[in-house]
């Protein structure tokens, strides 16, 4: 994985204890124009594939809500923009799918049940060992950062 400041500024904040979802859209916070704090409050519920339930990877989410605010629609009528956008998140979606084979946190995780214990787990040098985490946050920071430079060097 070619690491730039995006993925490294999500795996520093993985490592702080930070839940995926704060780590990877708080790397943005700033290119997003948005204060640390708010950017940790909005992301916070995404961490543990939403809540500790493991479904969508909150690195994921994160990516969708990076793209959101860069690239999102306003208009709720306009079905072409929307398409155009629904295609983005698709294929944020399909990169990490690449990489990954699903998006679904338990899947990454290889959890059995759907619904996890809403205690986190702690932080361990064996929790980091053990779990993927850390590598996924890197990974949707350096696609959505990729994303986001092939637009704007198309510009």
């Amino acid at each position: 994985m070619e690491e730039n400041k995006y993925s490294k500024r999500a795996g520093e904040l993985f490592r702080k204890g930070y839940n995926c979802a704060q780590s990877v859209f708080c790397a943005f916070a700033d290119e997003l124009e948005l204060d640390f704090d708010t950017a940790l409050k909005l992301s916070s519920s995404f961490g543990g594939g939403m809540g500790r339930l493991r479904e969508v990877c909150g690195a994921v989410s994160s990516m969708f809500m990076i793209a959101g605010l860069k690239y999102g629609y306003t208009t709720p009528a306009d079905d072409k923009i929307k398409g155009e956008h629904y295609a983005r998140i698709q294929f944020l979606a399909n990169e990490f799918i690449k990489k990954n084979n699903t998006i679904i946190c338990r899947e990454l995780l290889g959890l059995e049940k759907k619904h996890d214990s809403p205690i986190p787990s702690k932080r361990t040098e064996e929790y980091y060992k053990v779990r993927p985490c850390e590598r996924l946050v890197m990974e949707a920071a350096e696609i959505i950062s990729n994303y986001i430079n092939s637009k704007t060097n198309r510009s």
